[in-house]
Parts: C-alpha cells; sequence; structure tokens
C-alpha cells in the first residue's frame, strides 16, 4: 500500500518490498510445486507395472492440468499487481486533498479541545430531531435537541450533564419524531481532517484524523480546514 503524507517515500519502499516479498514467495511456491510434480510423475513412470504401462496421453493430460494451474496462479499474480498499479495512480488524484477536511457518514474525531461539525439530515415530515452521541465503545454519552434543519452545526464535546469528555471518536445518529413518533433513526455525517491519501488494491481511501479510514467514494463534501 502505497501513502501520501510528509513520509511518503517510506510507505512506498516498504509497500513495494512487500509486494516483491509475495510475488517472490508465490513464484518460489509454484516452481517447488511443479518440481515435486515432475518427480512424483518421474516415480510413477518408473515404478508402473511394465505389462500394464500407463497410457502415454494420461502423462500428457496430468502435464497439461499442471501447466494451466501454474499459468493461473502466475495470471492471479499478474492482475494483482496491476490492480495496485491502478490504486496508486488513483491515489494520486486525491494528494490534493490532505490537510482538507472531508464530510463522510464515519466517527467524528473530538480532540479535545476545537468542536466537531455534524451535518444531520432528518427526514422529511418529521416535526423534531433528536442527536444521539456514542462514544467508541457504543456507549450514549449525550443526546440534545436541534432544529429541523439540515444545516450544519458544532458539537462542542460534552456530555448530557455538560461535562467536557475526553478526545477520541464519537459517532452521532438523529431521530426524526413527528406528532411525537419516532420516524426513523439515521447515522449523521461529519467532517474530519485528512491526514493521508493511501492507495490500495481496491482503491484509493483516505485517512482520517482519529486513525479512521474512508473510500474516497464514501466523501460526499469538502472543505478547507479551520
Amino acid at each position: 500500500m502505497t501513502s501520501v503524507t510528509s513520509s511518503t517515500s517510506t510507505s512506498s519502499s516498504s509497500s513495494s518490498s512487500s509486494s516483491s516479498s509475495s510475488s517472490s514467495s508465490t513464484s518460489t511456491s509454484v516452481s517447488s510445486d511443479y518440481e515435486m510434480f515432475l518427480k512424483l510423475l518421474t516415480t510413477q513412470m518408473t515404478n508402473q507395472d511394465p505389462t500394464s504401462p500407463m497410457d502415454s496421453s494420461d502423462y500428457a493430460v496430468q502435464l497439461a492440468t499442471f501447466s494451466q494451474v501454474e499459468q493461473q496462479v502466475k495470471t492471479n499474480d499478474l492482475l494483482t499487481s496491476l490492480a495496485s498499479q491502478l490504486g496508486v495512480m488513483g491515489m494520486s488524484e486525491y494528494a490534493s486533498w490532505v490537510g482538507m477536511e472531508a464530510r463522510s457518514e464515519s466517527a467524528g474525531y473530538f480532540d479535545g479541545t476545537n468542536p466537531v461539525t455534524i451535518s444531520p439530515n432528518p427526514v422529511t415530515g418529521a416535526d423534531a430531531t433528536t442527536v444521539v452521541v456514542s462514544d467508541a465503545d457504543g456507549n450514549e454519552v449525550s443526546r440534545y435537541s436541534i432544529d429541523v434543519s439540515s444545516d450544519a452545526i458544532e458539537w462542542n464535546g460534552t456530555d448530557a450533564d455538560g461535562n467536557a469528555l475526553p478526545a477520541g471518536n464519537y459517532t452521532f445518529e438523529l431521530e426524526s419524531y413527528k406528532n411525537g413518533t419516532l420516524l426513523s433513526t439515521d447515522p449523521v455525517e461529519t467532517y474530519n481532517r485528512v491526514v493521508e491519501a493511501q492507495g490500495t488494491s481496491d482503491g484509493a481511501v483516505l485517512v482520517l484524523a482519529g486513525g479512521g479510514t474512508v473510500s474516497t467514494g464514501s466523501i460526499t463534501a469538502l472543505r478547507e480546514a479551520d
């Protein structure tokens, strides 16, 4: 995996070394298996019943079968390598996102001082909404009513009694009500600073402040960091 941060070259070197090691290991394994197959085939030929020898076509079938397996393994290695290269190419497009704040349905990181910006999205028809805040262990730490609006708001990092909470990742959910009846409970998007862009075989991903990772396709908005 290749990363774009201040230590890009180190991450790239590590990823390249890991990839080369994996490829070399697979190649060695295939070569070893093929040699073992030939030894077994030779032993089979040497010890076959001379009055009822195996048909030469059977040997050909065995060789062809193993050759196909060997080729498939090499093809898979090539596809994996190409996928990794494409991931790195895609990552370069998102290098400029590092340092910006991205909005996504991920936990919001509270650094102990600065508020977390959340972006609620109440369901249509709701006449009351409540934000529910949970810590990294899933424990509810706060809930409070907000106006029925999709405008971004700030959470100041306090619990239900107004006490300051420790730094960490917090998740947010929005309960939408109508005439006192709960209509739905939905995740709330948060803004987090992007600290790193990584290229993987599954495409480019972003590492957020607090250690969370999200795919680039899950980002719904970007803004300059405050």
